[in-house]
């Protein structure tokens, strides 16, 4: 990553983890850590767990091509941080590799068949806001059945304070779709707590704001440069980008989070941004984009999430707030 871009060093990114783990005054000694390994940004998680103190941090990753490219960044970083010895790198989600976990740090899908094979006091942290959660993605029946507790991270934490980093992440994703942001008029779209931030990167890059959860809230006959989409994840998309297209010819319609239906395009020539849709549950421009920064500090605070769910009423009071519980479920303490 270094090679491409100097801001990823080595040495840079271990500074930043160490400071993420001060921060949060991670403490996962004693606890084996099942997550995920990763190319690029995400490449930091499970040296994480290790500089948290983990006893064990085992890590899923692909046997292809990029499975080995994933590996060696891993073991270069991991060896960079001094905690090689203490990370295992998986091909295949045995049940041996599952049932071993206390904590199960991860973005990936986490079904019935996978809950079944962890231990009862296993716990599950989501690596991200609990609203962010895509239908489906973990299979909560299962996990309230065998009392496996689970929950996102608080964002706004001040020791995670990933909200800081979107207003310039949306600047970013408008930059790469060819809008200067500077002195444009700007439709943000948005349903959830990533409002005020993204308004305010908006803003302060120079732009005109205006901010409605739905096309529907907008007064007619207004024009705008781009349209950007932060909504919350749903099973079926809430807003065509066909309509939007209709609505507002000649606006880039760049979408930042959430799902949007992108059938019928070409008959309205829209003019879509990020090209490819983004993968379920992630935003169309990686924070990773701005640098390390808002990577390391989610993944040190989902982290922590995991170690207070583990810890129970052991933790300390003030840990709580670490946690984001899902909608209509309570923290376990």
């Amino acid at each position: 990553m270094s090679a491409v871009r100097p801001g990823w060093n080595l040495e840079r990114l271990r500074g930043l983890m160490d400071d993420a783990v001060a921060r949060c005054r991670l403490d996962l000694s004693g606890a084996e850590v099942l997550t995920e390994a990763a190319t690029g940004p995400f490449v930091v998680t499970p040296v994480l767990a290790a500089l948290g103190g983990a006893k064990r941090v085992r890590a899923l990753v692909g046997s292809n091509d990029c499975g080995t490219e994933i590996a060696a960044q891993t073991h270069d970083l991991a060896r960079a941080s001094g905690v090689v010895d203490r990370i295992e790198l998986h091909e295949r989600k045995t049940r041996s590799v599952i049932g071993r976990a206390d904590i199960v740090a991860s973005g990936a899908l986490i079904d019935a068949a996978m809950i079944r094979q962890m231990k009862p006091s296993a716990v599950i942290t989501l690596m991200h806001e609990a609203w962010e959660l895509p239908r489906g993605r973990v299979d909560l029946t299962a996990c309230r059945k065998r009392g496996i507790a689970v929950a996102g991270t608080n964002g706004r934490h001040p020791a995670v304070h990933v909200y800081s980093y979107l207003g310039v992440a949306v600047v970013r994703l408008l930059l790469d779709a060819g809008v200067a942001v500077q002195g444009c008029t700007i439709l943000l779209l948005c349903d959830n707590p990533f409002a005020s931030s993204l308004v305010r990167g908006l803003t302060n890059a120079g732009a005109r704001v205006a901010l409605a959860a739905r096309p529907s809230e907008v007064a007619p006959g207004r024009s705008f440069d781009a349209i950007v989409v932060a909504l919350k994840h749903r099973f079926r998309p809430l807003i065509a980008a066909r309509d939007l297209a209709a609505r507002w010819p000649g606006a880039v319609i760049a979408q930042f989070c959430g799902d949007l239906d992108r059938k019928g395009l070409d008959a309205v020539h829209a003019l879509l941004w990020p090209i490819a849709p983004p993968p379920r549950g992630h935003l169309g421009t990686l924070c990773a984009s701005i640098g390390p920064e808002p990577i390391v500090r989610l993944q040190a605070g989902g982290l922590k999430v995991g170690e207070v769910l583990s810890r129970g009423v052991h933790a300390l009071p003030e840990d709580f707030d670490y946690i984001q519980a899902l909608d209509g479920e309570t923290v376990p303490a």
